[in-house]
């Protein structure tokens, strides 16, 4: 029987119902992408770090960009692998790692007990709860476990990677070996001046030369401060620090850039970048390149030396 005017009107009515709570799922659900894409990469242009390859090694032209979080905790992981004396392989497996399961965030939650950057467990042998929650001593952790994988810097990162975490999704890490082979070569200092951050003023914190010390220690060891702090931990001799600044002596010997420059150097004054927000560095100054926040680097008119990395501080 042909339908009458009135159902015709109720079922066109019915699938125009369906069709706007169609579109409004939809819209939903693009809303929520946005949202997580944006998080997962690190929020907003206003307050993001990018980081840049300036050579063909790390893909010439590539460009990066995360968070001061993102970044302030990819710096601690590059600067616990290297003091451990772990090559920058190490230091990329380590990175990939990281961004799958956390997004490089140093989170506290996951699958069943996993926390962490790494999403270690304690239930698992990795530590306490507490202690994975700390950067240094879960990327400590992840190196000492990928240490004992043999061979591990000829193995594809996907192998190497899952000799350690043991994950479901083993080829997952694959993804981000480009932007971890990237941030590796930036945070190692084997790419100069390749990290800038433009942390929100709003928020960053007031520099203080104490808290400074006490982070480079925990990241780089004691070996990474002025002589007389590393003695007796006591506050500096005169001409170690000026107030409102820290200069931080860079190792002699071990690699270089290009330009012969230590390379050590450039992964002081990056991780230096990446945490400023945290820390309120304002500005970094190091083989004739000075990075301020807000502006990232230019050329020093005057030139500064390699055998230190100079911080200056919020006030």
């Amino acid at each position: 029987m042909p339908r009458t005017d009135s159902s015709a009107r109720r079922h066109t009515g019915r699938r125009s119902r369906r069709l706007r709570v169609a579109a409004a799922f939809a819209v939903l659900v693009a809303v929520g992408g946005y949202l997580t894409v944006s998080y997962l990469s690190g929020g907003t242009s206003s307050d993001q770090c990018t980081v840049h390859s300036a050579d063909g090694s790390s893909g010439e032209g590539r460009t990066y960009r995360l968070s001061p979080e993102q970044a302030a905790n990819a710096a601690t992981i590059s600067a616990v692998g290297t003091t451990r004396g772990m090559p920058e392989r190490a230091v990329t497996i380590a990175l990939a790692t990281a961004l799958q399961e956390s997004g490089l965030r140093n989170i506290d939650h996951g699958d069943r007990d996993s926390l962490g950057l790494f999403q270690q467990r304690p239930s698992q042998g990795w530590g306490t709860g507490q202690q994975i929650l700390d950067p240094v001593y879960s990327a400590g952790k992840f190196y000492e476990h990928l240490a004992e994988v043999p061979g591990y810097s000829r193995l594809p990162l996907t192998v190497a990677a899952q000799r350690v975490q043991r994950s479901g999704f083993p080829q997952a890490y694959a993804k981000h070996e480009p932007d971890a082979a990237l941030l590796a070569a930036v945070l190692t200092g084997r790419t100069p001046a390749a990290l800038t951050c433009a942390p929100p003023r709003a928020t960053a914190g007031t520099g203080d030369a104490t808290e400074v010390r006490a982070a480079l220690t925990r990241a780089f060891g004691k070996g990474a401060l002025p002589v007389a702090d590393a003695a007796d931990g006591r506050a500096p001799t005169a001409g170690a620090t000026a107030q409102g600044s820290l200069s931080v002596p860079v190792r002699s010997g071990g690699a270089a850039t290009e330009g012969g420059v230590p390379q050590h150097g450039w992964e002081l004054a990056h991780w230096a970048v990446a945490q400023s927000e945290v820390l309120g560095i304002d500005e970094v100054a190091y083989a004739g390149r000075v990075w301020k926040a807000g502006s990232g680097w230019r050329t020093e008119s005057r030139e500064s030396g390699v055998t230190e990395v100079r911080m200056r501080f919020v006030h």
